[in-house]
């Protein structure tokens, strides 16, 4: 294990702006890159609250191969938007926060092999292991605060297995942290009853006539049989497929947020492309904008100082997302089942309008926990919760029983902080006991 930062030393500073930025943003800031494993390098970046009684925040983003350094930074939750103009809702307010590019040849992340990204979860939670323990290492005054771990989409799915090898690791002693619970947010926790809803959530919104919804109907079916067989992989090509007939059968649905489309946003199969290459585009490149890799590959890049040459942001993204093809259609929540049991604070959230991870979905899989407190969350009534910025207007509704919550947050989709940014921030607060 090595932890590689410019002259060697963790970078600790306050805001600093290379030629192009804007600002100011107060606040210290370190970030750094782990040798999780030979030729596996990992990029972390931190903000500091500023309060060290306030919690600390690892964000998680999707894809798998979505950058949470640039994408979670500069488009949800950190200090700065895209326009590097301050963000009145970045979670910097409510808790230190750790973006970590994950798993390897994520964003800044990168490995100088082939065979160096990770194929499972398994694996990417043995590196987020590795890194976790250099950091809190090396991050003395962390060991003690409330560490939380907070994801999106599939960075759920990634941010479960990495609690059960925090929890491991914990009792026995060979990382020091105070875990204090896992949020899962828009979550590929069960793949299978995402696609199974996708038929009735779209045309419950009047997005599919009867014909449509045959069509997608028969196109989940198929993935299910596969997920039945163990056809994993194969499982990962029919969900590309039944994604294309959603599409066909209502005008190209934004999957990220079923109200917003933009011309722009219809993605069609080109003439012999492989699914890979497509779920790469329909769901990574947004993650990696034009603009915002230009932000990143310019004025970030030259700020941060410490990006080998050969390393662009986001470059080994496809080759992330194809590594774990097998492994992609697996559920985990198995995973969650055993974090509940070992008295793990876990909080599901999601947002009305996503569609790729529709609430239905999420709603069917936490029915199949065999946690013992399930009956008791079951039988609570949920809870309105007002939208910060429109006082008397409903944002969310949520339920908590034990050592379980659950937040359905209105007029957001699967990138909740960046559709109801005030929202998100109460949750936050709301799940780290602020409020």
């Amino acid at each position: 294990m090595r932890t590689e930062t410019a002259c060697g030393l963790l970078i600790l500073l306050s805001f600093t702006f290379s030629p192009g930025f804007s600002g100011p943003v107060s606040g210290k800031e370190a970030w750094g890159y782990v040798e999780v494993r030979d030729g596996a390098h990992m990029f972390w970046w931190l903000y500091y609250a500023d309060s060290m009684d306030l919690p600390l925040v690892m964000w998680l983003q999707g894809g798998p191969g979505g950058s949470g350094s640039g994408f979670g930074n500069f488009e949800e939750i950190g200090p700065l938007d895209r326009n590097l103009e301050p963000r009145k809702s970045s979670w910097i307010q409510a808790s230190s926060v750790l973006f970590v590019d994950n798993p390897v040849g994520t964003g800044f992340s990168y490995t100088d092999r082939p065979d160096g990204y990770a194929t499972n979860v398994s694996m990417v939670a043995s590196d987020m292991l590795v890194l976790l323990q250099d950091f809190f290492k090396q991050k003395e005054e962390f060991q003690s605060v409330p560490f939380y771990i907070f994801s999106e989409s599939y960075g759920g799915k990634m941010a479960a297995a990495i609690s059960l090898t925090l929890i491991k690791a914990i009792a026995q002693g060979s990382l020091k942290c105070n875990f204090a619970g896992v949020a899962l947010g828009d979550s590929w926790i069960s793949p299978l009853d995402s696609v199974m809803t996708w038929g009735p959530y779209l045309y419950s919104t009047s997005l599919l006539d009867d014909f449509g919804l045959a069509d997608v109907s028969s196109a989940a079916d198929a993935v299910k049989r596969a997920v039945e067989q163990q056809q994993f992989e194969k499982a990962t090509e029919l969900w590309s497929v039944a994604e294309t007939v959603v599409e066909q059968n209502t005008n190209g649905v934004n999957f990220y947020n079923i109200l917003t489309q933009e011309p722009d946003e219809k993605v069609a199969a080109s003439a012999g492309e492989n699914y890979i290459s497509l779920q790469a585009r329909r769901h990574i490149r947004p993650l990696h904008s034009q603009s915002l890799s230009e932000l990143m590959n310019g004025p970030i890049r030259r700020k941060l100082g410490i990006i080998p040459q050969n390393v662009t942001w986001g470059g080994q993204a496809e080759e992330v997302f194809s590594n774990m093809a097998g492994d992609f259609m697996k559920p985990v929540v198995d995973v969650v089942d055993q974090l509940l049991t070992a008295g793990v604070n876990v909080t599901v959230y999601n947002g009305q309008l996503d569609l790729i991870v529709d609430t239905m979905g999420q709603e069917l899989w936490v029915k199949k926990l065999k946690w013992e407190g399930l009956p008791g969350f079951n039988k609570l009534r949920w809870t309105a919760l007002d939208d910060p910025a429109s006082p008397g207007i409903t944002g969310a509704f949520y339920k908590t029983h034990e050592n379980f919550s659950f937040y359905w947050i209105l007029k957001a989709g699967h990138m909740i902080p960046s559709d109801q940014g005030p929202m998100a921030l109460q949750m936050l607060r709301m799940i780290t006991q602020q409020s």
